[in-house]
C-alpha cells in the first residue's frame, strides 16, 4: 500500500523465502516486488513497467477476473503435462519400432502428422473449456 518499493521488496523477498507468493500492482514503485514475487499481478490500466513486470495482466481492470485467470493457468498447465505425456509416450514406442526397421518412413511420418494434430486438438480444448 503506502510502502516505498525498497520495502515491498524486502517484504515480498521475506515472504518467498517460506512461500510462494502473489503481489497485485499497478504502479512504478511495485515493479520490483511483482517481478520478485511468484506470481506478479497488474491490472491493464497499470503503468506500462508494472505490466512488464507481471506475470499475469487482468484486463477488465478489476480482481473478478483473478479467480478466472489462475483456473486458466491451472487448466494449461494442466494440458502441457497431457501434451508432454502423449509425445513421450508416442516416440518411445515409435523410435524402437522405427529403428528394428518394423515401420516404413512413410507410415512413421503420417502417424508423427497424426500426433501433432492430437496434441493441436488437446490444445484447443482451452479455447473452448469454461473455467470458473
Amino acid at each position: 500500500a503506502e510502502q516505498k518499493p525498497q520495502q515491498k521488496l524486502e517484504k515480498i523477498s521475506a515472504l518467498n523465502a517460506e512461500f510462494p507468493t502473489a503481489m497485485v500492482g499497478d504502479g512504478i514503485n511495485d515493479a520490483p516486488a511483482l517481478a520478485k514475487a511468484t506470481l506478479g499481478i497488474s491490472l491493464s490500466d497499470a503503468a506500462h513497467i508494472a505490466m512488464q513486470s507481471s506475470d499475469v495482466i487482468l484486463v477488465n481492470n478489476g480482481l473478478q477476473q483473478l479467480p478466472v485467470a489462475l483456473g486458466l493457468g491451472k487448466h494449461t498447465y494442466k494440458t502441457i503435462k497431457e501434451n508432454l505425456f502423449w509425445a513421450f509416450i508416442y516416440n518411445i514406442v515409435a523410435i524402437p519400432i522405427a529403428a528394428f526397421g518394423l515401420l516404413t518412413p512413410t507410415f512413421a511420418a503420417l502417424t508423427m502428422g497424426f500426433s501433432d494434430v492430437v496434441l493441436a486438438l488437446n490444445s484447443g480444448r482451452l479455447f473452448v473449456k469454461k473455467v470458473v
